[in-house]
């Protein structure tokens, strides 16, 4: 069962996208597919209870399907880093909070699981842990989505150093275009490309453009004709 932890650049980098993104794929191929995301702060109030957003849209990409809970078991209501958000909940997270209920849900047979993060790749879960040594503690390889931007190449290759230097391989990466003046420059925007492809120790799954669509079904339909599986395509 291939599994992957999905992490950023920074917040919207387009994690959510790019995950949608691949499972929709994955179901495209046949495949069985599991979206979870541990962690979600900015969260609604429903009659349901807390609802995320980004969670529902990988809840939509599961095949077979899955309740709520069972992708998100951890939702918070402010919009700020997870863990200032659960101590204002007044909850005690760590990562063996977050192991537990994952286990069971990655020892389902699926033709692609993949755990999205929250934020960036030091994003803190409290006073000592990052969110994540969650993909250390579940033995996942990493897919990085980097937002295409002024600055990204820095970005990228420090996140990726980071990922490296926490002992998990890097499976590939994801450019998600995030500033169209950043690809005005057709000939500058290639070379950026490029540099990305030549120092990030890992494929380039696919690069994703500004998307007209507006439904996160409709998106994630969209990006899957941008991208490849790892180990797959």
């Amino acid at each position: 069962m291939p599994a992957y932890f999905v992490t950023g650049t920074d917040t919207d980098a387009g994690k959510t996208l790019v995950t949608t993104g691949l499972l929709a794929l994955a179901r495209r191929r046949g495949l069985s597919t599991l979206g979870l995301k541990p962690v979600a702060s900015g969260c609604e109030r429903t009659a349901d209870g807390l609802r995320n957003a980004d969670a529902l849209a990988l809840q939509a990409q599961c095949a077979p399907a899955q309740p709520y809970a069972a992708i998100n078991p951890f939702a918070f209501a402010p919009a700020i880093a997870p863990h200032l958000a659960a101590r204002r909940a007044g909850v005690a997270l760590g990562l063996d909070d977050l192991v537990d209920p994952l286990r069971p849900m990655l020892a389902l047979e699926r033709g692609l699981t993949l755990v999205e993060g929250a934020g960036g790749w030091r994003v803190p879960l409290n006073e000592d842990e990052d969110l994540a040594g969650l993909a250390g503690r579940l033995g996942l390889p990493v897919i990085l989505v980097v937002g295409l931007k002024l600055g990204c190449l820095n970005h990228a290759r420090l996140t990726a150093e980071a990922i490296v230097a926490d002992g998990q391989p890097l499976a590939g990466w994801v450019g998600n275009l995030l500033d169209p003046a950043f690809a005005s420059d057709r000939e500058l925007y290639r070379d950026n490309l490029a540099t990305l492809t030549h120092r990030l120790p890992g494929p380039c799954l696919g690069v994703v453009p500004r998307l007209a669509a507006r439904s996160p079904r409709a998106l994630a339909e969209a990006a899957a004709d941008h991208l490849v599986l790892p180990d797959v395509d």
